[in-house]
Parts: structure tokens; sequence; C-alpha cells
């Protein structure tokens, strides 16, 4: 898990910052947070090389799916509705839909956890 705390001026730049964040967690998660390291050639090593050219970004009417490899990572609100703000991150309930329960951070305010599999609850 790692604590993405920065802020951003844009949607697009938070959702850099968030995949950023990913990124380096799936890292940590190959190298058994730090203790080891990434063997040249290795899937891991293959993995990490080629991870930010499989996040797509897919911007809707209401949302912006991301996505990556083939699985939907998130989903970002484009606007203010209900009780999300813009910028809130939504897990995935399917391919095509957040699970509208409740926000898991914010990608323009940070401070938020995430993880290489996706964004987590907050607390």
């Amino acid at each position: 898990m790692i604590n993405v705390n920065w802020t951003a001026k844009t949607l697009d730049e938070g959702i850099s910052n968030m995949m950023s964040g990913a990124k380096a967690d799936y890292e940590r998660f190959h190298t058994s947070n730090g203790k080891k390291e990434i063997v040249p050639g290795s899937y891991g090593d293959t993995e990490l090389k080629t991870y930010d050219s499989k996040t797509k970004i897919n911007h809707g009417k209401k949302y912006i799916k991301v996505v990556q490899g083939n699985t939907v990572f998130a989903f970002i609100v484009k606007e203010d509705f209900k009780h999300f703000k813009k910028g809130d991150i939504l897990k995935p309930a399917g391919w095509n839909a957040p699970a509208l329960n409740s926000p898991r951070g914010n990608v323009l305010t940070g401070n938020y956890n995430i993880q290489w599999t996706g964004p987590l609850y907050l607390k």
C-alpha cells in the first residue's frame, strides 16, 4: 500500500499521480518491500517496464475509466453530483460502471491509499 499525498490541479495530473503510486506499490510487491533486487529480464522487470504503456484512460459522460491491462482499475468522477466531488476515486462494479457506495479518495486533493490492485477504502 502506498499513500498518495500529492495534490493535482487537473484530473489528468491526478490520475497520473494515482497510477505512479500504484506502480510504486507494484515495485514494492516484486522486491519484497525493497529487500531483494528485481532480476533483469524477469517477469517483474518486464511488467514494470511496460506498466505505463498498459494504462488506458477512457473519458465518459460522468466518469473517466482507468484501465490497467485487461481490467478496470478505477473510475474518476468528472463533475460534482450527488455525494461525490470532482476527482473522487471509485472502485469498479464492473466493466462499465463504478461502485457508488463511497469514494476511495480524491485525485485532486491527494492523501489516499492505493495498491497496484486498485484503490483502497478510506478509514
